[in-house]
């Protein structure tokens, strides 16, 4: 391998220029491939089983809970998706519609999944007859399709995305409440235990809330560009689906009544953001709870002890494999540091090198890929070591993203304090409620709402107008 070849693999850009560098680390480091439908990629095999590890944790979590995965079609007719008039009115303008079936003309016109509510629960109404058959909890892995917006960004914001979707239906208020923070609390689970990146819950503000929703909480995430992103989404939907699909069930004290509902939701957006927070100069870096591989065993050898290194490094890739997900990168016709560059742009969070004079002296050399540490340890300790090592690389990643949170949250009392900070930053102002200044800020700043954070008490008066505040809540420029 030449060095014009290593130059062409290694990144060019700087993650400080992120506009540049997300493109190249994402294509560099083998996560996608541009297809000739704009904002519709290819999941390559590198970034599908990050989401395969990210789906495999959930459906742990949500069956032990007693959901059930389903799967509903993908095209929805245009008759269900316009029973709930505020939900039809909210996705409209981003609804793909099939409207022509070879050379026939559809009867009537069928949307691309948008999102499942209306399908779903056409079917439940006929599932739900009795207090018996609740609480009903229903999920599904699927793709959705969302078309209007001029720039997509792979994850981050594409046409065609992968998600789960979770939808509950229960006999009283309080339980599809209780179901509410159970999904939001099991998204903060998958992003700061899995992913290593903390999150904000909160509520979203009236003008932000989901399309047919009583109340929509959230986990938002703060980005190294200054900017904000929605994580996961859990929805109170009340009774604003089960009363047009008349999902009613027969109550213990023999009266017909409507069903609560929830829908709740995390996408592979999550890849993004994951990619976007902890990645660096060299590429991406995978926290090891996620990672679909832990560990590369690199060899370092010549012709005379090849046969003796490769070896030792096959019991070592052995003894590793049984706790841990490891690679024995032992391909002829690379250099070692062509595969350390390699596996540093993948992020591979632990690299172990081991030569020759490393078996004579029964040890190897761990090397951080958060950090780039080196570190020797004694063969005999590997396992111990490997264990705490990838612990110690998964606690740092946490730690430098809430540093970074941290960093990029600004606290206001004024409208004029609020346009100082937002333009890289989430600004926590008091807010009066009033839909007339929360606009005002979209209007001059291009922020928005980001969420009404939980257990934060409304201090003072109003950013804007100057009433009293009834809430805080967090304005920021977002995705």
């Amino acid at each position: 391998m030449d060095e014009k070849e290593k130059l062409t693999q290694a990144l060019q850009a700087k993650k400080e220029n992120f506009e540049e560098w997300y493109p190249e680390v994402i294509q560099k480091a083998e996560l996608i491939e541009y297809t000739k439908v704009s904002g519709c990629i290819i999941f390559r095999p590198n970034v599908y089983a990050i989401w395969e590890n990210i789906m495999n944790y959930f459906n742990k979590k949500i069956k032990a809970y007693g959901v059930k995965n389903a799967y509903f079609p993908l095209f929805i007719p245009e008759s269900l998706l316009r029973k709930e008039a505020e939900h039809v009115e909210g996705f409209t303008p981003e609804v793909a519609w099939v409207t022509q079936a070879g050379d026939t003309k559809l009867d009537e016109r069928l949307a691309i999944r948008p999102t499942s509510e209306t399908i779903m629960y056409d079917a439940f109404s006929k599932w739900i007859n009795s207090w018996r058959d609740l609480p009903l909890k229903i999920n599904q892995w699927a793709n959705i399709v969302r078309w209007e917006f001029k720039h997509p960004k792979p994850f981050l914001r594409s046409r065609e995305f992968l998600w789960q979707e979770g939808h509950t239906a229960f006999a009283t208020k309080e339980e599809a409440d209780a179901d509410v923070r159970y999904a939001l609390d099991l998204y903060k689970d998958v992003f700061e235990n899995l992913l290593a990146i903390p999150v904000t819950q909160g509520v979203k503000t009236e003008k932000e809330k989901f399309a047919g929703a009583d109340y929509t909480t959230t986990v938002e995430i703060m980005m190294p560009d200054g900017k904000v992103i929605q994580g996961g989404t859990s929805h109170s939907l009340g009774r604003h689906f089960s009363m047009p699909f008349n999902i009613k069930f027969l109550d213990k004290d023999g009266e017909s009544k409507y069903v609560w509902q929830n829908s709740w939701g995390i996408s592979t957006r999550s890849l993004g953001i994951l990619i976007s927070v902890h990645g660096d100069d060299k590429g991406l870096i995978i926290p090891p709870n996620v990672a679909p591989t832990q560990i590369v065993i690199v060899p370092i050898y010549t012709n005379e002890n090849k046969e003796k290194v490769l070896g030792e490094t096959k019991k070592l890739s052995d003894i590793l494999s049984k706790k841990f997900s490891v690679y024995l990168d032992d391909r002829d016709g690379y250099t070692p540091g062509w595969k350390f560059n390699e596996w540093e742009l993948k992020g591979v969070p632990l690299r172990i090198e081991i030569g020759p004079k490393d078996i004579e002296k029964k040890s190897v050399v761990f090397v951080r890929r958060d950090t780039g540490e080196k570190l020797s340890v004694e063969m005999k300790d590997i396992v111990k070591y490997a264990k705490n090592t990838l612990k110690a690389i998964q606690k740092n990643l946490f730690e430098r993203a809430k540093k970074m949170t941290d960093e990029h949250t600004k606290h206001a009392k004024t409208f004029e304090e609020l346009k100082k900070y937002v333009e890289n930053n989430r600004v926590l102002v008091p807010w009066c409620g009033e839909e007339a200044c929360e606009n005002k800020v979209k209007e001059e700043t291009g922020a928005k709402a980001s969420c009404i954070p939980f257990k934060v008490k409304a201090e003072g008066n109003c950013f804007s107008c100057g009433k009293p505040a009834k809430h805080m809540v967090y304005f920021a420029r977002s995705y």
